[in-house]
């Protein structure tokens, strides 16, 4: 009985080494190694036309030889061209009226504050007496010297009372001369109670108060002296070279606007602190307003660069790549290889590609944010270069 167990079992074995053998025999038969080709390439085949199917139509371009403006890019302030300093020139009278405010356009001797005069309108008709008196006393010296005079020759008066008539008369005359030169300081001292603008310009600032006391010199206003005002520009020692006055420079203001301007003049000395000079701008009235911080851009001459449609750049993870194409097959169908590039200035819808560049490669014009490394496109249209 055991015998036929272990027999059973024997031939379920050797069943079992023929099974493997002829499994191994059939994978390694030539003719089944030909058919699993034929099912490879097959499945090659299948993948090509999904991958036709897939590619992406693009344009490309070429990278232009161009010549590239040079911009020198400088940060200033906006300042008054000149400021005038409007003050009193009479101490001790009180503000009665103000005529101007910031912002007010003014022209040269016109009105800006009003000081209370009627101490000096006392002075003035005090001295005005002053001088009638004088006037007076020097008619009645005057007739006594020519009195004295007349009858000098006949011995009715001694020589020292003639002298004393002539010397009362000059006395007198310089007396009124004195008098009617303070007569003509109190006329000035009226005058001086009305503040009047130094010049043409726009009021930028008071500190004149309805009431206050002036002092002699003391700023009532501030003038910004014709309306003018300039952009003086910080430029350091090396950037003073490509500057020149007359050029013409660039401001961008605050919403993109931009004006223009020309340099006037450089600074003949360097900041001991920053070590830079100012480069001051002449600048349209009303086009800024003084205080603001502006950046210029100084056009300073050309060079030759390589440029592409900004188009052609793509951005990723903060570096900025292009497209290059290789050659078509005979389908039209070309790889993409992703490149790592420098960019420079822009200008226009032209970027800069800074460093060692092939420019007769060609590059994926549009559509590089659905582009990966290795992707097969199809080229469509030949753009020019630079285009």
């Amino acid at each position: 009985m055991m015998a036929k167990k272990l027999t059973t079992k024997t031939k379920f074995l050797i069943i079992a080494a023929l099974l493997v053998g002829v499994s191994a025999w059939f994978w390694q038969h030539p003719l089944h190694q030909d058919e699993l080709k034929g099912k490879s390439a097959k499945n090659q085949g299948r993948q090509s036309a999904q991958t036709l199917k897939a590619a992406l139509s693009v344009e490309a371009t070429q990278p232009a030889i161009v010549q590239w403006p040079m911009t020198l890019i400088l940060n200033g302030s906006i300042y008054p061209w000149q400021e005038a300093l409007v003050s009193a020139e009479i101490s001790g009278l009180r503000i009665q009226q103000i005529m101007a405010d910031v912002g007010t356009q003014v022209s040269k001797g016109q009105p800006l504050v009003m000081l209370a005069d009627e101490t000096v309108r006392a002075d003035l008709q005090k001295q005005l007496a002053t001088v009638d008196r004088d006037k007076a006393a020097l008619a009645e010296a005057k007739s006594n010297a020519d009195r004295a005079r007349e009858i000098k020759d006949s011995g009715a008066l001694s020589a020292q009372k003639i002298n004393e008539y002539v010397i009362a008369e000059q006395t007198a005359r310089a007396n009124l001369a004195l008098s009617e030169a303070e007569l003509e300081n109190q006329k000035i001292r009226l005058r001086q109670t009305k503040v009047v603008a130094p010049d043409d310009g726009v009021i930028s600032s008071r500190s004149a108060n309805l009431g206050n006391v002036v002092s002699s010199g003391a700023e009532l206003f501030r003038l910004v002296r014709q309306g003018r005002i300039e952009w003086r520009g910080e430029v350091n020692a090396d950037q003073q070279t490509a500057l020149h006055a007359g050029q013409l420079v660039r401001l961008t203001l605050s919403g993109g606007h931009t004006v223009n301007g020309k340099v006037r003049l450089i600074s003949p000395t360097v900041d001991n602190n920053t070590r830079n000079a100012l480069v001051y701008v002449d600048i349209p009235k009303d086009s800024a307003k003084p205080g603001m911080y502006v950046q210029g851009e100084v056009d300073i001459g050309q060079q030759q660069g390589v440029a592409v449609p900004l188009s052609a750049v793509t951005y990723r993870d903060g570096f900025a790549y292009v497209f290059e194409l290789t050659p078509a097959d005979a389908q039209g169908l070309s790889k993409v290889i992703q490149r790592k590039v420098q960019t420079g200035r822009s200008h226009g819808e032209q970027i800069e590609l800074l460093g060692s560049l092939n420019t007769q490669a060609q590059f994926v014009l549009s559509g590089g944010a659905f582009l990966n490394d290795g992707d097969i496109v199809k080229v469509v249209t030949q753009t020019k270069r630079g285009a």
